[in-house]
C-alpha cells in the first residue's frame, strides 16, 4: 500500500461526517474563560470560550482551523463536554494521547467516540491537531 492510499483511507467517512458536522461552534458574548492553542507543525489553531458552574463546564464554543482529523476531534469533544470538570478533561487529554502514542486503549466513555481516530496512531504530525480543542479547554481552565 503505499502513503497517499494510506492516507487516504486516514481520512475515512466516520471522520469526514465528524468534520463537516461539528457542533458547538462559534463565540460566546460573555465567556468566563477563553484560549487559543495553535499546532506549530500544521499551522491549525483552536479558539475555545466556555462557563462554568458549580466546578462543571456549563456552555461552550470553538473556533476550529484544523484539518479534517482535528476538525473530528473537536466534533467528538465537543459532543460531550458539557458537564465535565477540569479533572475531566485532563483525563481525557492523558488517555487520547495515550491511544495516539502508545497503543493505549480508546478514552472511556463518553469520549469514546475518539476510536475513528486509531488510525492516526501512524501520523505523528496530526497528534497535535487531534489534541488541540483539548489542550485549548484546559489551557482556558488553568489560567483564568
Amino acid at each position: 500500500m503505499t502513503a497517499e492510499t494510506d492516507l487516504i483511507k486516514l481520512y475515512s467517512g466516520q471522520i469526514l461526517a465528524l468534520a463537516t458536522d461539528m457542533p458547538l461552534t462559534g463565540h460566546l458574548e460573555a465567556p468566563q474563560h477563553s484560549a487559543k492553542k495553535r499546532a506549530p507543525l500544521c499551522g491549525s489553531t483552536v479558539s475555545v470560550d466556555l462557563n462554568m458552574t458549580d466546578g462543571l463546564i456549563s456552555d461552550y464554543r470553538q473556533d476550529v482551523k484544523a484539518c479534517a482529523l482535528g476538525q473530528a476531534s473537536a466534533s467528538v469533544f465537543a459532543s460531550h463536554v458539557i458537564g465535565k470538570s477540569l479533572d475531566d478533561i485532563q483525563t481525557l487529554r492523558d488517555q487520547l494521547f495515550a491511544m495516539l502514542t502508545a497503543d493505549g486503549p480508546v478514552p472511556d466513555a463518553p469520549f469514546d467516540g475518539y476510536q475513528v481516530l486509531i488510525p492516526a496512531r501512524e501520523y505523528k504530525n496530526r497528534h497535535a491537531s487531534i489534541l488541540l480543542a483539548i489542550d485549548a479547554t484546559l489551557s482556558a481552565l488553568k489560567t483564568t
